[in-house]
């Protein structure tokens, strides 16, 4: 077993580096249960809120959104509205209730629960989705310069890591 659920071999983190996976199979719905069940909510919303949350480490796909809405709608733990020309998604009463129920099964939701965690490993991996955040940033506007002088900057801090492993 792997994933958000604390399985896999970074229990607790909700990622499994094997598979490239964040979230075991159906567990996607109910962290997006948890996103929707304060705001109502439309799919890019629902993907912003995600990339957030995971402070740039985890970016949902379209793919893997929109039909995880549309898969708790049709269980009943979600319903749609159309609003300004676009689906909107609530949580219902009994998507608040199943979802209470998963997040206290695993011990809270995956940007808490890393938190929390008294492990250095966590802040690493958060610091290293911080920075490829920022990388996706400066991709989107930067100049040439710019750009060689970041590809500097992570050809550097990856050098130093392996220095670091080799002094041990």
């Amino acid at each position: 077993m792997k994933g958000f659920f604390g399985r896999g071999p970074w229990r607790g983190h909700g990622f499994d580096p094997r598979r490239g996976r964040v979230f075991g199979k159906g567990d996607l719905k109910y962290v997006i249960l948890d996103l929707i069940k304060d705001q109502r909510s439309h799919g890019y919303e629902v993907m912003r809120a995600l990339e957030g949350r995971f402070r740039g480490f985890y970016s949902p796909s379209p793919g893997s959104v929109y039909p995880t809405l549309q898969m708790l709608e049709d269980e009943g733990f979600a319903r749609s509205t159309e609003h300004d020309g676009k689906r909107v998604y609530e949580i219902t009463d009994e998507g608040r209730v199943e979802s209470g129920r998963r997040v206290d099964a695993a011990g809270g939701v995956p940007w808490e629960r890393r938190s929390r965690g008294s492990s250095g490993f966590g802040e690493l991996r958060e610091a290293v989705g911080a920075l490829g955040f920022a990388a996706r940033q400066l991709a989107g506007g930067a100049t040439e310069e710019q750009v060689r002088r970041a590809t500097e900057i992570v050809n550097d801090a990856r050098k130093q890591i392996y220095r670091l492993l080799a002094d041990d």
